[in-house]
């Protein structure tokens, strides 16, 4: 087998293993840690993707390896880490909401890879996801754990209900019809004089990220929820455009 389709299956493979290690971590009450591997995850998981187009070494195997380790990282660890953390305290309610957003973001990823080769998505299509993608359903549904660390929201029993409401919410958003920015496009062509700007922006999100990581993960899942309006917004541009091109095409 070439190197060049070994190399994205080991990466999802690390994927993967840092979503084990997230439920290992929830377990041992171990929050940062379990936090941390979540997002190690996700990163690992935009990067197979990237690395397989560019080496020319995607295959069947590896689109099936990737979403199998999408379901354990961004639908059963997310899923276990907010049960461990407050949900527990509402028993039965709290492990429903767990069990909606695990199977939402299972429902989620069989929807994606039925939709890859549909012929019928119009080419501005690549621009959009339907629904919630995993890995920022995973890290959005977070939030209330992100709120605590940061000394927002306070580890009282009585917000449990909420907590679990907000999950349920989050898993709805992910098999919902809703389009969210994709960001497939995003890095794969650089103009020359932004590649000096873009390198530092890079080096203070990740230092930002490494100092203040709760503070960061917190308001970037806001921005995100706040991101799917504007993309529904975008998206209505965009058919209203197909509309108007038709009635043209009939004159």
């Amino acid at each position: 087998m070439p190197l060049r389709l070994v190399l994205p299956n080991l990466v999802t493979l690390l994927a993967l293993c840092a979503g084990l290690t997230a439920i290992r971590m929830a377990l041992e009450a171990r929050w940062e840690m379990a936090i941390g591997a979540i997002v190690l995850a996700a990163f690992l998981d935009a990067m197979d993707g990237r690395l397989a187009r560019l080496l020319k070494g995607t295959s069947k195997f590896g689109a099936e390896l990737d979403s199998l380790a999408d379901f354990v990282n961004f639908g059963v660890a997310p899923a276990l880490i907010l049960y461990s953390w407050l949900l527990h305290e509402v028993r039965s309610l709290g492990w429903i909401a767990a069990l909606v957003f695990s199977i939402s973001a299972a429902l989620r990823l069989a929807r994606f890879n039925v939709s890859i080769d549909d012929p019928d998505k119009p080419a501005w299509s690549v621009n959009f996801f339907t629904g919630v993608p995993a890995p920022a359903g995973a890290l959005t549904a977070l939030l209330p754990v992100y709120m605590e660390f940061v000394g927002v929201l306070p580890h009282w029993e009585e917000f449990a209900p909420v907590v679990a409401v907000y999950v349920v919410v989050v898993g709805l958003l992910m098999v919902s019809r809703l389009p969210t920015f994709s960001g497939k496009k995003l890095g794969t062509r650089i103009r020359r004089d932004l590649v000096l700007p873009l390198f530092v922006l890079a080096v203070l999100f990740v230092a930002l990220l490494v100092s203040y990581p709760f503070e960061v993960l917190m308001v970037g899942s806001i921005a995100y929820l706040v991101s799917i309006i504007f993309a529904w917004r975008s998206y209505q541009r965009y058919l209203k455009g197909d509309a108007a091109g038709a009635q043209a095409g009939e004159s």
